[in-house]
């Protein structure tokens, strides 16, 4: 009998483009480790067989591979927790009275950039992609670094000229 590997252990082009996940194959993971490693223990020469110390070598990657994998997967879910974390506290701006400072082109082609100051009612908060924008009454959109100041509500805005 020679040292050949079972043709069903082998990763096709058909099999990686069907699996489940749908993420990109061109990286190994886990799963696919441990079918290496089967491949290897199964095949191995009985004669000389693989080293204690490289078979728990190889078992320490694939806890740490494991391990990565979950690390991975915990990051992205505190990753999506935090964005909804981001639009509620967003989300209190709505209704509010604000004062921004907004950088605009100027009309020079070789001027500075001139600084715009202004004051509105946030109306509605919106992501988009990965920023977000607030949206005033009278349709100004700004970024969160735009706000220099917040006011409870637009009544409260009035000031006293006596």
């Amino acid at each position: 009998m020679g040292n050949t590997i079972d043709p069903s252990l082998y990763l096709t082009t058909a099999n990686t483009q069907t699996d489940t996940n749908a993420k990109d194959r061109t990286i190994l993971g886990k799963d696919d480790f441990l079918k290496l490693l089967m491949a290897e223990l199964k095949n191995q020469d009985p004669l000389s067989p693989m080293d204690n110390k490289d078979m728990i070598g190889q078992m320490a990657q694939f806890s740490t591979l494991e391990q990565i994998s979950n690390l991975a997967s915990s990051f992205e879910k505190l990753l999506n927790m935090e964005q909804q974390n981001q639009y509620i506290a967003y989300s209190s701006f709505v209704g509010k009275n604000v004062t921004y400072h907004k950088m605009a082109d100027s009309n020079d082609p070789n001027g500075e950039p001139v600084v715009q100051e202004g004051h509105g009612v946030v109306s509605s908060v919106r992501f988009k992609g990965d920023s977000v924008e607030f949206v005033l009454t009278d349709g100004t959109v700004l970024e969160p670094a735009n706000i220099s100041e917040v006011q409870s509500s637009p009544e409260n805005n009035t000031t006293d000229k006596t």
